[in-house]
């Protein structure tokens, strides 16, 4: 009788264990996943300069459905990060606007791979060299959609940095407010080259990685 009643209840113990250590794991593996999807695809499509052109533009093209599902995973692993951070810092300083921001950063690349950057600055190959002089439609909502996520992910991490300060840690408090500084600079830092931009965003979403892991990873006490 009594195996019987233990059973079931370990059965239904293991999923409900299982599904919170993955959120932190999505979440981590977010901005790598998407920077080495950039890179590689940067350094093997004919016509892309990673001076000239942004990621974006890699969703144009033959290859273009490589970079979209790049956008559509990034979206749904930061959503899943968010989700474990609020799980973690449920009831503390931050824990309520610091995953909603997040989410709706991750929210941003799912609406930037639905609707494309414009072609310009040479590529797709062919496309003439000039920057881009006038937005399309989907070309218009996939730049604000990157422009509210960043400020989003910006937002966030300034969220952070009073979660970390109400905890004496002051070095991440400091870390998580310079990012917003660091992010800023490379998109201010687009009117010279693209180069800036596209470091300023891999920047924002590598600290987002690394700030994940110090606040949902286990570790031993």
């Amino acid at each position: 009788m009594t195996q019987t009643l233990d059973r079931p209840a370990a059965l239904d113990v293991s999923p409900a264990r299982t599904a919170p250590r993955l959120l932190p794991a999505a979440g981590i593996a977010a901005g790598p996943l998407f920077l080495a999807a950039g890179l590689v695809q940067g350094l093997t499509r004919d016509g892309f300069d990673f001076s000239l052109n942004a990621l974006s533009q890699l969703s144009l093209g033959d290859l273009g459905w490589i970079q979209i599902g790049a956008f559509l995973a990034t979206g749904v692993l930061v959503i899943c990060g968010a989700a474990a951070i609020r799980h973690r810092l449920r009831g503390t300083p931050g824990g309520t606007w610091a995953p909603r921001l997040l989410a709706a950063f991750g929210a941003s690349f799912l609406l930037a791979g639905v609707f494309r950057a414009d072609p310009g600055a040479g590529f797709p190959a062919g496309t003439p060299e000039d920057r881009i002089a006038t937005l399309s439609a989907h070309g218009t909502v996939h730049l604000l959609a990157g422009t509210i996520g960043y400020l989003a992910l910006c937002a966030a991490f300034l969220v952070l940095a009073r979660h970390f300060a109400a905890r004496e840690q002051r070095g991440w408090a400091l870390v998580t407010r310079l990012v917003p500084v660091g992010v800023l600079a490379g998109f201010a830092g687009s009117a010279a080259t693209v180069a800036a931009f596209t470091a300023g965003a891999g920047f924002g979403l590598l600290a987002l990685s690394v700030v994940t892991a110090r606040l949902t990873w286990p570790t031993r006490r």
